[in-house]
């Protein structure tokens, strides 16, 4: 009989995910920002220590509050929901009904297993029901998403939910290609792999539909 049961180790180096959502405490923003920057310093200070480095030396002594608001402004901005883009619909008043595709969005994100980067491109298609988006808002819904520790596989369902929510339509493909650095920088060491994730709703679940949107981010089934 298999064993099933997971320990802790294993379930980070298998990088799998628990929730298709971020899981977060019911007091996460109890805190203010400044709040936590204050104790994140305070507690990296002490990692610094504990691996002995010297917190006296100019180059390290400010180290820990830089990494804390780091950790807080800019790399888990999008763990506060009121960092959510807003976003306005257009008319779509020119008719075009075939799909739009914004290709090659970067983005930074984060392992939630290791903290280390994930490093990669989105591909976002969707087809209007009478409403289009501005494309820098497809871009800042993707970063929104990706400032958070992460799992390819829930980065890649949160953005396709949210974009089917937002847009109106039903018709949204994502397509998420990374680099794990956990994968590359240790454990298996491995440079050469990328990982790449999907989300296909509506029409999207049609084959001839899906291998053109893949067709036209230059990526097959």
């Amino acid at each position: 009989m298999l064993n099933i049961l997971k320990t802790e180790d294993e379930i980070g180096n298998d990088h799998q995910m628990t929730s298709a959502k971020t899981p977060l405490r019911a007091d996460a923003f109890e805190l203010s920002d400044e709040e936590k920057i204050e104790k994140i310093a305070v507690h990296f200070r002490e990692i610094m220590h504990t691996l002995g480095l010297d917190l006296n030396d100019e180059s390290l002594a400010g180290t820990p509050r830089r990494v804390a608001k780091m950790y807080v402004q800019e790399l888990f901005s999008g763990l506060r929901p009121d960092n959510m883009p807003s976003v306005t619909l257009f008319e779509n008043n020119y008719k075009f009904s075939e799909i739009l595709v914004e290709r090659d969005i970067t983005f930074y994100s984060n392992c939630e297993h290791h903290f280390v980067p994930i490093v990669g491109k989105v591909h976002i298609g969707y087809i209007s029901t009478g409403k289009v988006i501005g494309l820098s808002k497809l871009h800042r819904i993707v970063n929104y998403f990706s400032r958070r520790p992460q799992v390819q596989e829930r980065l890649t369902i949160q953005i396709g939910e949210t974009l089917t929510r937002v847009l109106a339509t039903e018709d949204v493909a994502v397509v998420v290609d990374a680099d794990h650095f956990c994968v590359s920088s240790r454990g298996i060491a491995d440079q050469s792999s990328s990982t790449v994730t999907s989300f296909f709703s509506g029409a999207f679940h049609d084959s001839a539909k899906k291998e053109e949107f893949l067709q036209l981010v230059k990526l097959r089934a």
